[in-house]
């Protein structure tokens, strides 16, 4: 009996990854699928999108798994095809349809609606979608028919703007704070139209302050010569940050986790404070709270920055 051939090790892979995730694939199986191109030992990324959902997915390996909880809670962009004239059991696509109606409204009637939506709104979660309620996923209950009552949740609706209008289709592109979802909006849109819609189409373009330059699709990181070639720096994450540079000695004592006191140290701090990145000589050493009287306390550490 021949024994099977020792795995390949995985490699000690740090950086982020902006993969242009195609339809009908999950968030998590686009994971699985790079993390094997790469070869990649730890990895993760940073919010699902829906598989019947297109567009960037931001794939951390290694260190910048530290810092993707961020993204999590990034505002996000997306581009939306509505559907108006008809609802569908899950909001988009795959659900199967419930009703159809006339589409009979003009752009000025779709601006007003629009309109009502812009800024901080209540929204109630969808039936399908990966809520827990007593430890099983709601669209768990709903494919057995079941529906449960959910309460409204806040989100802010930072922008939404028409982009295209062709009955019944109305494309719109929104950026939103997390959490929100864009099925439930389209499908609240073709409500407040008295009309009904579903989502047709769903792509994300932005999340934080990453866009969907330097994106790239999994063919094109399959048949790349070097894909570790293609992965942004960890500090790719942290680019809304302001930049603080340390001293050797100081930054000696920041990867020990102390709290330092710069206000008497030559270093230029940032205008104001908050969250900033921090560096020796150019090379990411974590991030850190800035707080009154130029007191830095260490955040997330880089486990393998340069030592001081």
């Amino acid at each position: 009996m021949n024994a099977r051939p020792p795995k390949k090790p995985r490699d000690l892979v740090d950086g982020v990854l902006l993969i242009d995730k195609p339809v009908g694939l999950s968030s998590n199986d686009a994971l699985i699928k790079v993390k094997r191109i790469v070869n990649a030992k730890k990895a993760g990324h940073t919010g699902t999108l829906d598989p019947f959902a297109t567009g960037l997915l931001p794939l951390c390996f290694g260190e910048a798994t530290k810092f993707s909880q961020d993204l999590l809670e990034a505002d996000k962009t997306y581009l939306a095809k509505v559907h108006l004239g008809v609802t569908t059991t899950t909001g988009d696509t795959e659900g199967e349809t419930v009703a159809t109606h006339p589409v009979e409204v003009t752009v000025e009637q779709i601006e007003a609606a629009l309109a009502k939506f812009r800024g901080p709104i209540m929204q109630i979660p969808p039936m399908y979608s990966a809520l827990k309620r007593d430890g099983k996923a709601l669209y768990e209950y709903a494919r057995e028919g079941v529906t449960l009552e959910r309460e409204a949740r806040p989100v802010t609706i930072h922008a939404l703007e028409m982009l295209d209008y062709e009955a019944p289709f109305l494309t719109i592109r929104v950026t939103c704070s997390k959490g929100t979802y864009i099925r439930v909006l389209g499908e609240d849109i073709g409500a407040a139209l008295a009309c009904g819609a579903h989502l047709n189409q769903l792509r994300r373009i932005g999340v934080g302050s990453l866009s969907i330059t330097g994106m790239v699709t999994l063919e094109q990181l399959q048949a790349h010569d070097n894909p570790l070639s293609l992965l942004a720096p960890v500090d790719a994450l942290l680019s809304s940050f302001p930049r603080l540079e340390l001293t050797p000695e100081l930054a000696k004592r920041f990867q020990n986790g102390q709290r330092l006191a710069l206000n008497r140290e030559p270093v230029a701090l940032p205008d104001q404070q908050g969250r900033v990145r921090v560096y020796l000589e150019n090379k990411l050493l974590g991030t850190a709270i800035l707080q009154e009287w130029g007191v830095l306390q260490p955040e997330r550490l880089i486990a393998n920055a340069p030592p001081a």
